[in-house]
Parts: structure tokens; C-alpha cells; sequence
């Protein structure tokens, strides 16, 4: 997920109040032909803006989701494309109401680096000569995924996470530690902090009741791994290391039957962190 408070340096100020206020472009419907290659542009775009995240939100900006979208923008868009600008950003309102912003703007602009420069800056400067270095590399980071996406599909295991679903913190005393963890504190986490383990063997447990679960932490080089068990069963494995630091992914996650479940997670590697950065329970 780009760094918001990053590419808001890369471009002019005037670019900058465009970002940020609800941009006008010229009143463009969706087409009844999609524009070429609009799934993996969008693919693309949710993986660079947010590693594909429903749930991602950007503490300085407040953008939010899978595609980054700025509240004031996801008012707007909400209202033209769901009929309401308190529409909640659920997945699947998420992938409508951006399938459809895209859409629009392809038809207005004519090019997917366009299109990706516009979602970057607001800006619909055609010649990428004028783009901020910033910009250039952006853009050519979606165009990449793009060429290198297969055909995307969404995952079913994340898509029932929902804005309102209830957020619970690693401090929360339903979670129930075993073994040695501490808290670290980073400003891009929720509350600005985690609770974590080096520990090979150390558990956290909680029981819940709801629709489903899914565990938010942080992976970069350094972390280690753990097993995930739901109701006593295992349910996966989670390898941590990545070749760069995302303090905020989304490393579980499971849709379940309505009603009383226990979720307890196992370090299973010794020295290298493994965190909690908050759980999420469906309605």
C-alpha cells in the first residue's frame, strides 16, 4: 500500500487539493462494454493501493480499503453509484463502487496509466514527461501487476469482513496470552501498537461469538510463523515473512456458522516475532 503521506509530497500542492476534494470529471456513465483489460487494472490497483486489504485504513488520510479511497470521495462515489453517500464500505459495495469509478474514468481518460495516474494525484495530465518521479514509479508498478496478474479472483475467505464488523484490540481481555508477549508500539498500527512473541510455543486465545474471524498483523523479513486453530482444528499455517515490512495485512481469516467459536493462535518459530494487531469478529 503506498505511503499516503509519501505520495502526497510527490505531486504539486494543486494536485494535492485535487486528491483530496472529490475531483470533476466529465459526466461519463459506465459503459455497456467493459473497458480492455478493466479485471486485472483492478486487480492490479487493490494490490498496490492495499495488498488486496477490505479493512486497510490510512491513519493520516483516512483512506480506506481495498482501493484507498478517501472518505470524501467514497461519499460521492457512494452516492452516484449505490444511491447513498453513508453506504458502507462492505467488499462488496468496495469492488461496485470502484469497478465503476474505473470504468468512468477510462472512458473519460482512454489509457489504464492514466487512469492509475488520476487515481494517484487527481490530476488527468496525459503526458507522463510532467508527472512527479513519485507518480511515474506508481504508475508503473500497477502496470506491471497488470501484465502479471492471472485472472484475479476474489477471495472468499476475506470478503465477508465488513467495516462494522466488531474490531477487537491485542489488549482486549478476551484475548487470553500464554507464555511471553510483549507490546511494541509503531504509529501505522491500529491504537499504534501490538502485542507479540518471539517464543516458540506461546499461545493467544480468544472465544467469540459471530459470523467469522480474521487476524491483522504485521509481516516483514524478520517474522516467524504460527499455526491457526478454530474450534480445536487446525485451520492454517501463517508464514509472516515477506521481503518488505506492512505493518497492517490481514494474515487469517475464516467465514464460520453463526454462533460460539474459540480461535488460539501458535508461535511455532523461536526469535522471530509473530503479532497481533487486532482480531476481527463478523456481525
Amino acid at each position: 500500500m503506498p505511503d499516503v503521506a509519501g505520495r502526497f509530497r510527490a505531486v504539486p500542492a494543486a494536485i494535492l487539493t485535487a486528491a483530496l476534494l472529490v475531483s470533476i470529471i466529465p459526466a461519463v456513465g459506465v459503459s455497456a462494454t467493459a473497458p480492455p483489460n478493466i479485471a486485472r487494472f483492478m486487480y492490479a490497483l487493490g494490490r498496490v493501493e492495499s495488498g488486496g486489504n477490505y479493512t486497510a485504513r490510512n491513519s493520516t488520510s483516512g483512506a480506506y480499503g481495498k482501493y484507498q479511497i478517501m472518505p470524501a470521495s467514497w461519499a460521492a462515489w457512494a452516492k452516484s453509484y449505490l444511491g447513498s453517500a453513508s453506504a458502507p464500505q462492505t467488499a462488496k459495495n468496495q469492488e461496485f463502487v470502484a469497478l465503476r469509478k474505473v470504468t468512468a474514468l477510462y472512458n473519460w481518460l482512454d489509457s489504464w496509466p492514466t487512469v492509475a495516474h488520476w487515481w494517484l494525484t487527481g490530476s488527468s495530465e496525459r503526458n507522463a514527461n510532467l508527472w512527479s518521479s513519485y507518480s511515474r514509479s506508481y504508475v508503473a508498478k500497477i502496470i506491471s501487476s497488470m501484465g502479471s496478474a492471472a485472472t484475479p479472483k476474489p477471495n472468499p475467505a476475506n470478503a465477508w469482513i465488513d467495516a462494522k464488523d466488531t474490531r477487537v484490540p491485542e489488549r482486549a481481555a478476551a484475548i487470553t496470552y500464554a507464555s511471553s508477549w510483549k507490546f511494541a508500539s509503531y504509529s501505522a498500527y491500529a491504537g499504534r501498537q501490538v502485542s507479540y512473541s518471539t517464543r516458540k510455543g506461546a499461545t493467544a486465545t480468544m472465544t467469540f461469538t459471530g459470523t467469522g474471524i480474521a487476524w491483522m498483523g504485521p509481516v516483514g523479513p524478520t517474522r516467524g510463523k504460527a499455526k491457526v486453530y478454530v474450534d480445536g482444528k487446525l485451520a492454517a499455517t501463517v508464514n509472516l515473512r515477506t521481503s518488505s515490512f506492512k505493518p497492517r495485512v490481514i494474515l487469517f481469516a475464516k467465514p464460520l456458522p453463526a454462533g460460539e467459536h474459540t480461535l488460539r493462535i501458535v508461535v511455532t518459530t523461536s526469535g522471530k516475532p509473530v503479532a497481533i494487531d487486532e482480531l476481527i469478529v463478523g456481525r
